[in-house]
């Protein structure tokens, strides 16, 4: 990512630059910094993720796309996730209602310039939303998701799926997504 104007923004000047701008940035610390495009195979998951959870999730959940820019009010992170579940009452921030506060359900596809920073500063940050308790991170070179799970005592558990019979549950949204469906649309698979 590729930091933004040099001063340090308040956070309404960068939802000012933001709603105006082409592209998406992220916003931390002062500054803005620009989100790179993804590839191919990064939008066919992330659109068929999003399809799959949207046909299993209860009623009171809703699925997003990313476009949905997520605050992390604790730190003042402001950024973007490939597909978002958000259960119950919307919690809003910013005076447009574009963007939410309480996530439950996070999915990030991993691509090889943002890996290091989802699986760990990114992950870290979001550990701080108090409804967060679903991660996934989804690989595009191979068939692979980590599935992280927040337990009631507060630590969270890594389960790993791979291969074409591997499987993922959410057992806190009734949601088992089939990786031959997941990856069924995925370039150069094998």
């Amino acid at each position: 990512m590729t930091s933004l104007p040099d001063a340090p923004l308040t956070e309404e000047q960068y939802l000012r630059i933001e709603r105006e701008a082409e592209f998406k940035s992220e916003f931390h610390d002062g500054r803005m910094y620009a989100m790179s495009g993804g590839s191919l195979n990064h939008a066919l998951l992330s659109a068929r993720i999003g399809a799959l959870l949207y046909h299993q999730v209860p009623a009171r959940c809703r699925v997003f796309d990313p476009g949905l820019r997520i605050k992390v009010a604790s730190t003042g992170l402001c950024t973007y996730a490939d597909c978002t579940v958000i259960c119950g009452e919307l919690q809003y921030f910013g005076d447009q209602k574009d963007g939410i506060l309480s996530p439950l359900l996070i999915v990030e596809v991993l691509s090889p310039s943002t890996e290091g920073y989802d699986r760990g500063k990114k992950f870290e940050l979001y550990r701080t939303i108090e409804s967060f308790r679903e991660y996934l991170l989804v690989h595009q070179d191979r068939r692979h998701v980590e599935h992280y799970s927040k337990q009631d005592y507060g630590s969270w558990i890594l389960r790993e799926h791979s291969g074409v019979d591997g499987s993922i549950a959410i057992e806190r949204l009734g949601v088992q997504i089939l990786l031959a469906d997941l990856y069924s649309s995925a370039l150069n698979m094998g």
